[in-house]
């Protein structure tokens, strides 16, 4: 493998006359130089010390064989010129990358050639015909010199030569000068052979720099590999050269591009992922963004790109930093790469799901939050309004009890494809959960407008379904409210529209609400009475009232329907359409309901035992399992008998809990107790309910018994059909209502078996019943 830092082959040498500088330019003079250099940074203080030392030396041992005087001015000389070279070299950092490194070279050569002529003079500072012993000692101690300069300087023999050469010279013809021309020849042989080692353990030195260099290259791009491999799962390495294009493709790389190696190499980058796009020029945003980085000569990082692969679109994660030489000169890019089209496909359905229903494929909250944001936004900055239009399903939970939630479900995405299938581009339309959607136009010029819309949204989803052969019914109610005017935030146009939404089903639900103001006075009220109704079983506010119940024939008492109050010390007098359905919301049914059966049985026991009682049971009390073990227990305490029981519910109990309902009530006329069904033919009447469940009674609402009295003919038919269908069925029915003599010779006439209503009495205390049973002495003796 080539080195990635230079074209020369490691372990080529470099010629003897490019290492002495003395041949053609090195095409990577500078960076052979820096080499060169290398060893000695940091060694200045070295250097000093010892040409200090030697000038000591050489000083001391001149002493006995020349003048004073002489000896201390070379002295001087010596150490002026150790001081001045050491300074020369202390503000250069040698072999630094970015430092020229042959303007150091020819430096070094200088201050060598400076340093052989300084130690060529002590030879002859006893005369032209030196004594052999001086010239002995000035050699031993030049050699010395020598060979220190040559561990040091090792890596540049230039500048040991330099100054070996005059030295080794000056010291044989100072030798032969002294009579002893053996020993110059000896002199001049130690020089050559210490050149020629210099000139060795030079191409050593760079040999095994450059070795040094390729392995750490190669540990490095080992340990790049290695890190991404484990930290990104990278696949591949990939590599370019200062004009971006790809060299050195590796085969996995080729794979990955779909192409061969050789066709890749010298390709651009950009062009290789861009696939066909490259003619055109109409790359993706992020692949811009990344040529746009490598022309800065930029580092990135796990940089997500689109690609080509044979006219396929793919996801890669890119990495890399610029390659530069030791000099600074920038070499290209190298980088890895990996394949992560199954991680980014992964990523966006995550994403999707965190902002759309996985039910209805409609936005969901998150989404819709943020359209009603950018709504609100244009809406302020234009000037103009956008509306939030909540949505709630009427009767959904019915078909969702009685049918299963897969039905139900199946039911939802009918209802959202309606909704989606109304929307336009000023429109978005989300679910927020369960039965609830949301519409926001993002333009609304006026309430009106919001208003219509809502009324086609009702049309729309009143319409009815057929979902796995079931025909069904279901309602819509609509609350909205108009941005910014209604609220400038998302939350407070969201919490307005959903006060509207309350209003709407508050009226009966398949009606349009638009908030107003007054909303929140209801909704505080509503918290305050919530907050009150909570601690009401504990401070005894509760009480019940009976009302008469008689036989129509002749007017005897038969029995009472127990009616709970409440009166509250901060709120009052509560009647109860405001405070049971709102029990009934917020889960505190159940105890109310409880306590109510238990009181009215206990009461029931103070009165003739042929007197029942009546209570009415809502479809929440009959969701609870224990319910029935509830009752069981309340008769078991007070010791009233099963069948003067009556329980009262509505037909709304089997639209809002299926079977489980008809279940529990079958459980208690299995115990004996009586069941009457109220309001009938007010609601959803169904001939399906009598069918299923033996009732005891039916009851003939206050509505119909004033318009017989008034002679309604569709009144007066109802309670006929409601008498005889009673009467077929082995019930007796009860009227409600009457107040006026009129009334009740109708209802007689008719042939209802009892009758309920102010004529007979209006709703008592317990206290007041129990008067109606004293005898007459006893109420005589009471009053006295």
């Amino acid at each position: 493998m080539k080195s990635l830092l230079t074209d020369q082959n490691p372990a080529d040498d470099v010629s003897v006359r490019t290492l002495l500088g003395l041949g053609a330019s090195h095409r990577d003079i500078a960076h052979l130089r820096q080499l060169q250099l290398a060893p000695l940074r940091g060694r200045g203080s070295l250097r000093l010390w010892m040409g200090v030392a030697m000038a000591l030396v050489a000083a001391f041992t001149m002493v006995p064989h020349v003048r004073s005087v002489i000896v201390a001015g070379w002295l001087t000389c010596a150490l002026s010129f150790s001081l001045w070279s050491y300074r020369s070299f202390a503000t250069r950092p040698l072999g630094e990358a970015r430092i020229a490194g042959p303007a150091e070279f020819a430096l070094c050569n200088r201050h060598a050639f400076y340093s052989a002529l300084l130690w060529t003079v002590p030879f002859w500072l006893q005369g032209l015909s030196p004594g052999t012993d001086h010239a002995l000692a000035m050699w031993a101690t030049t050699l010395l010199m020598m060979l220190t300069l040559a561990m040091i300087a090792h890596s540049l023999p230039t500048v040991c030569i330099l100054y070996i050469a005059p030295v080794s010279l000056s010291a044989a013809v100072a030798l032969v000068r002294a009579g002893a021309p053996q020993l110059a020849v000896v002199a001049v042989a130690a020089g050559l052979l210490l050149s020629f080692f210099c000139i060795r353990f030079a191409q050593n030195h760079i040999r095994f720099r450059r070795a040094e260099e390729v392995l750490h290259e190669k540990s490095e791009t080992v340990s790049l590999l290695l890190r991404e491999f484990e930290e990104t799962s990278a696949d591949w390495l990939w590599q370019t050269d200062s004009n971006r294009r790809l060299v050195h493709v590796s085969p996995r790389l080729a794979y990955a591009l779909g192409a061969a190696a050789d066709a890749l190499e010298g390709q651009p980058l950009v062009q290789a992922l861009s696939g066909d796009a490259w003619e055109t020029g109409n790359f993706p945003r992020s692949l811009h963004d990344m040529a746009e980085r490598m022309k800065r000569r930029e580092s990135f990082s796990n940089l997500i790109v689109p690609v080509t692969i044979g006219g396929k679109p793919r996801w890669w994660e890119l990495s890399a930093s610029p390659r530069l030489d030791e000099a600074g000169k920038f070499l290209g890019f190298r980088g890895v790469g990996s394949d992560v089209t199954e991680q980014r496909v992964s990523a966006e359905q995550i994403a999707k799901m965190a902002r759309f229903d996985n039910l209805t494929g409609l936005p969901n909250r998150l989404s819709l939050n943020e359209a009603l944001a950018r709504a609100l936004d244009q809406a302020q900055s234009a000037r103009s309004r956008c509306a939030l239009l909540m949505i709630d399903l009427d009767r959904f939970k019915a078909v969702n009890d009685t049918l299963g939630h897969p039905i139900g479900d199946k039911l939802l995405a009918q209802v959202a494809a309606r909704l989606k299938g109304m929307m336009d581009r000023s429109m978005t339309c989300g679910r927020l959960g369960g039965d609830e959607f949301a519409v926001v136009l993002h333009q609304a010029p006026s309430a009106d407008e919001a208003e219509e819309m809502a009324r086609r949204i009702i049309a729309t989803l009143s319409r009815p379904y057929v979902v796995d052969n079931h025909q069904l019914f279901v309602g819509a109610s609509v609350g909205y409210a108009i941005g910014p005017q209604d609220g400038a935030t998302v939350e407070t146009l969201t919490r307005n529209a959903d006060l509207a939404l309350y209003k709407s089903k508050d009226k009966g639900g398949n009606v349009v609400a638009a908030y107003v103001a007054s909303l929140h006075a209801q909704a505080e009220e509503r918290r305050v009475m919530e907050q009150e109704l909570r601690g009401a079983l504990d401070r005894g506010e509760f009480e019940l009232y009976y009302q008469p119940v008689v036989t129509a024939e002749d007017g005897t008492l038969n029995g009472f329907e127990a009616l709970i109050r409440w009166t509250n010390q901060k709120l009052g007098s509560v009647p109860p359409g405001r405070f049971i359905p709102l029990a009934e919301d917020s889960r505190l049914i159940a105890p109310i309901g409880e306590w109510v059966l238990r009181t009215a049985c206990h009461e029931a026991m103070r009165w003739p035992a042929n007197l029942k009682v009546a209570i009415n049971v809502s479809a929440e009390q009959l969701t609870d399992p224990n319910f029935a073990s509830v009752v069981v227990s309340a008769l078991a305490q007070s010791g009233l008998p099963p069948h003067r029981l009556e329980i009262e519910v509505t037909e709304s109990v089997f639209l809002r809990d299926g079977g489980g309902a008809a279940q529990l009530l079958d459980q208690l006329i299995g115990l004996g107790i009586r069941l009457s069904l109220d309001d009938f033919g007010t609601g959803y009447s169904s001939l399906g309910y009598l069918r299923k469940t033996q009732f005891s009674t039916i009851k003939v609402d206050r509505s119909f018994v004033v318009g017989a009295a008034k002679g309604s003919i569709e009144s007066i038919a109802i309670i006929r059909a409601v008498v005889a269908l009673a009467d077929s069925l082995g019930m007796s029915t009860t009227a409600e209502g009457a107040e006026t003599e009129i009334e009740v010779d109708t209802l007689r006439a008719l042939g209802c078996s009892n009758i309920q209503g102010y004529y007979y009495g209006r709703p008592m205390p317990a206290t007041d019943v129990l008067t109606l049973f004293r005898p007459p002495e006893n109420l005589a003796t009471a009053a006295a």
